[in-house]
């Protein structure tokens, strides 16, 4: 797709921010990742408890649950803790809830019996793509810490079930522009995240116009872009596979299939 807009930071329309991946940033955490976007940098840890949510009891399966939340100084203004206030921010409720479905949808809880995956995403710095970062992210944190949870058989299958990410598509000047930082999220006419398997499925598309209307053409256009930025993310997980996080995959089950993961490690290739 050509550019047809000056990015500030010279990107074309199709291309992605700068990718920056650190694991294991956590000590306590199953599986933890530093996920840095541009300059949105979030971070996502991984845990299992030993129980799950009242609606589940007795019912031999387990649950994934998610919190969001931005730190004070994420943005330029400081965000009041929500612990001070003692009530919770609805927009990161709603990102909670998001992030916990998405990752529900690739994860096979019956193969962990009556325990709960937690999954906490903290947002370091914000500029644009946070909730999609946190999903890339956080599945990567949950590769993680499936592979600890392996190695130290607290689970013995394979309960990941396909590869997930998740990306942003903004319309701007009636242009499609892939991966939009907060400036052109400002400025833009509709915005979009897709959330979307390694199998090409759709987990979710959340989407709205505001400063004007979007034509199915253009809409088009965003799910091409979108489609192609979760594969390029996907194929940085491929290229730059680090040896020290080799995931110990289990002998597959007879009655179940498994899909291939995917690992981001250090700095995607320069374009």
């Amino acid at each position: 797709m050509e550019n047809t807009l000056n990015r500030k930071d010279c990107r074309k329309s199709d291309q992605l921010r700068n990718v920056k991946i650190s694991f294991n940033v956590f000590g306590y955490a199953a599986g933890s990742v530093l996920f840095e976007l541009g300059n949105t940098k979030v971070l996502c840890s991984v845990n299992l408890q030993q129980n799950v949510p009242h609606f589940l009891k007795g019912k031999k399966t387990g649950w994934l649950t998610a919190e969001y939340a931005m730190l004070p100084t994420s943005s330029k203004t400081r965000i009041q803790r929500e612990a001070s206030v003692m009530r919770r921010n609805g927009r990161s409720v709603e990102i909670s809830r998001l992030i916990g479905r998405s990752l529900r949808s690739v994860v096979d809880l019956s193969l962990i019996g009556e325990r709960t995956i937690v999954v906490d995403c903290d947002v370091l710095q914000a500029d644009g793509g946070t909730r999609t970062a946190c999903i890339t992210g956080a599945f990567l944190a949950l590769r993680a810490a499936f592979s600890s949870w392996i190695e130290n058989k607290l689970i013995k299958e394979n309960i990941i079930t396909d590869s997930l990410a998740a990306i942003s598509v903004g319309i701007v000047d009636g242009c499609p522009l892939l991966d939009i930082d907060f400036a052109e999220d400002s400025c833009a006419d509709a915005d979009f995240n897709f959330v979307i398997t390694r199998s090409n499925k759709i987990v979710e598309i959340q989407g709205s116009s505001e400063g004007a209307t979007v034509s199915w053409q253009q809409f088009e256009q965003a799910k091409n872009l979108a489609i192609k930025g979760v594969n390029e993310l996907f194929e940085i997980g491929n290229t730059f596979f680090d040896a020290q996080m080799l995931e110990i995959v289990p002998e597959k089950s007879e009655n179940k299939k498994t899909a291939p993961l995917f690992s981001l490690v250090n700095r995607q290739k320069e374009t």
